[in-house]
């Protein structure tokens, strides 16, 4: 967390929680959803509202973590802004390597640039890939499903069918936090 957002939280320790204004794709991409946007539907239809400012989306993703209940969200200063999710809290980027590297040859990295290691992998029922890793649960990015089915014919990621259903309830975050 940023050194000012720390001291604005001891600054203003009581600021009321955001619900329904930020919310991450499956792309790994932030929307903002203001109160038309919000009015005309949940997300993902409609998103909202792309957040393409490359220093904004830094700040967001160096600040953006989970509370006990498993909502994530984006410590904005004092306030925290909770974040809808379309189908996890992180999107896996997924890269290959030289063969024959076991699971080292598929480095995966968050939507957020951290470096993650692998420890299982579900196939949901619209046949999206998730990767359990140390960091948490994600969905891997569409780009890299070519990667991620090397990655399982060479049958060091072995995929368990779940559906997405059960996916958010099993694995402890929440899609659509609120207050």
């Amino acid at each position: 967390m940023d050194a000012i957002v720390e001291a604005a939280l001891r600054k203003w320790p009581r600021v009321p929680h955001c619900h329904g204004w930020l919310a991450l794709d499956a792309r790994g991409d932030w929307y903002m959803r203001d109160e038309r946007i919000q009015a005309a539907g949940p997300f993902p239809r409609p998103k909202g509202s792309r957040i393409e400012h490359a220093q904004l989306r830094a700040f967001i993703e160096r600040n953006y973590g989970r509370d006990e209940a498993g909502a994530w969200y984006f410590q904005n200063g004092p306030q925290r802004v909770y974040v809808e999710l379309e189908a996890a809290p992180w999107v896996w980027r997924v890269a290959a390597q030289a063969p024959g590297d076991g699971a080292a040859a598929w480095p995966v990295h968050s939507h957020t640039g951290l470096p993650a290691e692998v420890s299982g992998c579900w196939l949901d029922d619209a046949g999206r890939l998730f990767l359990d890793t140390d960091l948490g649960l994600g969905i891997v990015h569409t780009l890299d499903m070519g990667v991620a089915a090397m990655a399982v014919e060479a049958g060091d990621w072995r995929p368990v069918e779940l559906p997405f259903a059960a996916i958010p309830g099993r694995f402890g975050y929440v899609l659509q936090p609120r207050p």
